[in-house]
């Protein structure tokens, strides 16, 4: 029988994501340039393996905006770079999209300390994607995104069939065809973006393409969700002098109105510059305009409809 150590070295040899490239093995010997344009030259093709899998996103797309219109949150799932790109997109949803911060989550195998080192043994335990997911109680309407490179790795497997089993939607992201991880999941969604320039380090091709579909499942659910108003991000959270600044330019590109007019609506509104685009579109109060936007769910178009503008 196949030891362990054996059996798991020739399932990575297996793996388009691991294989080896001998025409590359002479590349440290190469000048910094020629490294560049190479390493440039790898990347261009991962918009066009992401390209492929357009219709398997949008489907999955779609099912979860029909779930977190319903109150489910988003939650991704993965190991190492594959939870540290979760983690990221999860993070920039509040300050882009306006969302509680519960809304998305980003789990990574090793809890937080993992995303600046390796966690002995976390991706390996299906036990742990388990624990995780039960302390953020799952239930149906809810969404979980497995992410791997390999398509193998336990812990986002096993946040999947979890996931599964308790009846929320699941994702499964991976880089190589006939993944354990997309079987596992409801939706699965394989970029196959071939051997890396540096064997085996997926956190180079295989990282931007799971960043790439990672920016497409939030960002499209969010626009799916009313989050912003033809491609203005009516939803951003003014936190800072940079985004306040932001704000005012978004009313002003969605209004076309004065500085004065801008800023009366965005006092009025507290802030909120959905709720300061409706009142200088509708000609109404903030606090008019905030039921309003209550009464259509959030999306703006729908109310300006209900204030018949």
């Amino acid at each position: 029988m196949t030891s362990t150590p054996h059996r798991l070295q020739a399932e990575l040899a297996s793996l388009t994501t691991e294989a080896f490239r001998p025409e590359l093995s002479e590349i440290d010997q190469l000048p910094t340039l020629d490294i560049a344009r190479l390493m440039n030259g790898e990347d261009a093709g991962v918009p066009a393996a992401v390209s492929a899998r357009l219709p398997e996103i949008a489907a999955a797309i779609d099912a979860v905006a029909a779930r977190m219109a319903r109150g489910g949150r988003l939650i991704y799932a993965g190991a190492g770079t594959a939870g540290r790109l979760g983690v990221l997109d999860a993070s920039e949803c509040p300050p882009t999209f306006n969302t509680d911060p519960a809304q998305v989550v980003g789990l990574i195998a090793g809890g937080p300390e993992a995303m600046v080192t390796s966690v002995e043994g976390a991706e390996d335990s299906k036990e742990l994607a388990r624990g995780d997911l039960d302390a953020l109680k799952i239930g149906a309407d809810d969404t979980v995104v497995g992410i791997s490179a390999s398509g193998r790795t336990p812990y986002a497997i096993g946040a999947v069939e979890h996931a599964r089993s308790l009846g929320a939607l699941t994702i499964g992201l991976a880089c190589n065809e006939h993944s354990a991880l997309a079987a596992a999941a409801e939706h699965g969604i394989e970029v196959v973006v071939g051997p890396e320039l540096i064997t085996g380090s997926t956190r180079l091709k295989a990282g931007t393409a799971q960043k790439l579909v990672l920016n497409m499942l939030s960002t499209i659910t969010m626009i799916r969700l009313g989050k912003t108003y033809g491609n203005l991000m009516v939803d951003v959270r003014a936190s800072n002098d940079k985004l306040r600044a932001r704000s005012r330019r978004i009313v002003a590109l969605a209004t076309g109105a004065s500085d004065e007019e801008i800023e009366r609506a965005l006092t009025e509104s507290d802030g909120e510059v959905k709720n300061a685009v409706l009142a200088v579109l509708a000609g109404v109060d903030g606090p008019t305009a905030a039921r309003l936007l209550e009464e259509s769910g959030g999306h703006l178009r729908a109310a300006l409809a209900i204030a018949g503008t």
